[in-house]
């Protein structure tokens, strides 16, 4: 075996603990230095809700929960901008003529759509230039951009 390969041992080795506790240990180290013992550790102290921030863990933590919260409320806001009733007509893209038709009616909005729905399809129908083909595209258009259809408008009435 080779002479002189293993490291120094230390009987005497000093450990010092960030609060200042030391102790005398055996070991290959003169001196060690922690930044937590069993004086200040929360485990052993029974102050369990302090929280050892090592390295900015828990700040980190929380950006993310705060970015998270703020991603999910833009994404609610973004939501209920896209189905909101005061939504022009005109950002449907039915055409030219379908939104003049439905402007000439005095119907600018998709709440006032929907209100004429559920009165039913022939209240739609009844509009002046108005026809199936039209209101298959409206209730087509209106449950893309995430509107519920009223219920005495699902099924076309003659």
């Amino acid at each position: 075996m080779k002479k002189d390969i293993q490291p120094t041992y230390y009987p005497d080795a000093q450990v010092i603990c960030a609060c200042g506790n030391t102790w005398t240990t055996g070991s290959t180290k003169k001196v060690i230095r922690t930044e937590v013992c069993s004086k200040c550790h929360p485990f052993f102290t029974g102050q369990q809700q302090r929280m050892l921030d090592v390295e900015g863990q828990v700040d980190r933590f929380y950006r993310r929960l705060q970015a998270r919260q703020s991603f999910l409320d833009d994404q609610r806001e973004r939501q209920e901008a896209r189905t909101s009733p005061d939504r022009p007509i005109s950002e449907l893209n039915l055409g030219n003529r379908v939104n003049d038709v439905l402007a000439k009616a005095g119907i600018t909005t998709v709440g006032q759509v929907l209100e004429r729905l559920g009165q039913g399809e022939a209240a739609m129908l009844s509009i002046d230039g108005f026809g199936r083909k039209s209101l298959i595209d409206l209730k087509k258009s209106l449950r893309q951009f995430g509107y519920d259809i009223p219920a005495a408008a699902e099924s076309i009435s003659v």
